[in-house]
């Protein structure tokens, strides 16, 4: 409760009673809503402590209160605030005050943080089926196993250490772990002092953008592309080059072409699964994009937020692992991995960047989630995570196999798209059809779908990402079922 002493000041030099002083204070508390209906008082005693008066006095201030209506005694409970206020004539409040509200706006100016937002989610309130644009199916998690690792760290004496302030860059042990896994599946020849964890990938695209970029410098990224992140590097200060992706990947002959006419800052790309299309960047042009970044001297911001969901052959191996002349700076996430709850992510690159990043880190908080970073670098070591990504990869691909084959019986020559070899979603674009109204017709039927206006940038691709990997097979029939029906 508040300390409603400092609402009603008392002045003993007056003509009016102390008591009524406090029952009048009392009635001001309540009508300008500092004291709300129902709101249980502390005992007279306390109050009259509070007040430094005697009990006696404010004991009559609670029976003038009970007796006017404003309070009500309920036995063996208390004193509390009527729910049914007396009835009065309204009074007229003096200059100096205001009826008790939070201010709907700053008395100072806000910085805006530009024309656009970024995307809100909150699939927690959403009842409908919905197609993500590609999130793992947070039930074949392993949870359980995480949540035992969790409570077994305050049993353990060797982890009350973690229960302290740690590193802003992530605990050594997690970085360890990480570290010896991804140079076993990445060819990454790291240490842990080449990682920092983040609180997800787009915290390490936040410090990455704000580490390399002041404003005016030219960036380059795809079209279409991740928007979240154009829109983070422009709120960088980045000045935006659109680069043309095929099938191949990103243009490089474009990127090229950029460097020789202005000063290229950055790239960011995702060579594995591209968002949105899902096309994988090829050999060839990663090679020449690598070749290019040790020439021009840009930086590339290397996005594999999936990396670890391939089905149709074994997956590239990132950028990352070829580069040779410190250009890249790899962006990796556990959200997809396992749920999307998990706000682990990391960023790895050279020692002098990571040491960079952690300041830069240590400005927005002391450190990450401490207790969820050694519960996961326990399963790094126990081989938790790495048996979960081959059970997802098999459920995930027949998921894949079974959701395209619906897709080409029922929608062949309504929707166009071609198999990824990875991932979880798919490019699908919509041939006649306006995708807008179909996801507005889906909504009303029980399906939440992305409407594509998220990529429309440049021109209206009237296409959107259908995840299919969140989804049973059951639940991707019920959803081409609604798809065929609004279509």
């Amino acid at each position: 409760m508040i300390p409603i002493h400092t609402l009603i000041p008392i002045d003993k030099a007056s003509a009016t009673p102390i008591y009524l002083q406090i029952a009048n204070g009392i009635i001001h508390c309540i009508r300008s809503g500092h004291l709300r209906k129902g709101l249980k008082l502390p005992g007279a005693r306390i109050l009259a402590d509070t007040f430094k008066i005697h009990r006696n006095t404010l004991q009559m201030a609670l029976d003038e209160l009970v007796a006017q209506g404003w309070l009500e005694i309920v036995s063996r409970k208390g004193t509390f605030v009527a729910n049914d206020l007396p009835v009065m004539r309204p009074i007229k409040f003096s200059s100096n005050e205001t009826l008790a509200h939070y201010p709907e706006k700053t008395i100072f100016a806000v910085k805006k943080m530009g024309v656009e937002s970024y995307a809100q989610t909150n699939f927690q309130q959403d009842r409908n089926l919905i197609i993500t644009e590609g999130l793992p199916d947070i039930r074949i998690a392993p949870m359980q196993q995480l949540m035992r690792e969790m409570r077994s760290i305050e049993k353990r004496s060797g982890f009350k250490k973690y229960f302290n302030y740690g590193n802003p860059q992530g605990t050594l042990y997690l970085r360890e772990e990480l570290s010896s896994f991804l140079s076993d599946t990445r060819g990454l020849s790291i240490s842990s002092e080449n990682i920092i964890i983040t609180n997800g990938a787009q915290m390490g695209l936040y410090i990455s953008a704000n580490l390399l970029l002041k404003a005016g410098d030219e960036v380059v990224v795809a079209e279409p592309g991740y928007h979240t992140a154009t829109l983070t590097l422009e709120r960088a200060g980045a000045v935006i080059n659109r680069v043309p992706v095929d099938d191949y990947g990103i243009d490089v002959n474009a990127i090229e072409m950029l460097c020789r006419k202005k000063k290229i800052r950055l790239v960011y790309i995702i060579p594995h699964h591209h968002h949105p299309t899902t096309v994988t960047l090829t050999p060839d042009r990663r090679m020449r994009l690598l070749n290019l970044a040790a020439q021009y001297k840009f930086a590339l911001i290397e996005d594999d937020y999936d990396y670890d969901f391939h089905y149709s052959s074994s997956p590239m191996l990132p950028m990352a692992s070829l580069d040779r002349h410190g250009n890249v700076i790899y962006i990796g996430t556990l959200s997809k991995t396992l749920v999307p709850a998990v706000r682990i992510g990391f960023v790895v690159a050279p020692k002098n960047f990571i040491e960079e990043a952690t300041q830069f880190r240590r400005s927005i908080e002391f450190q990450g989630d401490t207790l969820m970073e050694i519960a996961i670098a326990e399963l790094y070591k126990n081989g938790t995570i790495a048996n979960h990504i081959k059970k997802a990869i098999k459920i995930y691909k027949d998921r894949r196999d079974h959701f395209c084959g619906l897709l080409q019986d029922k929608l062949s020559d309504k929707i166009n798209f071609k198999i990824p070899e990875g991932g979880m979603c798919i490019w699908a674009k919509f041939m006649d059809a306006d995708l807008k109204k179909v996801a507005e017709k889906a909504s009303k039927k029980g399906l939440t779908m992305n409407n594509g206006e998220t990529y429309n940038r440049i021109k209206n691709y009237n296409a959107t990402r259908l995840g299919f990997s969140s989804l049973n097979v059951k639940e991707l029939e019920k959803a081409v079922n609604i798809l065929v029906e609004c279509i």
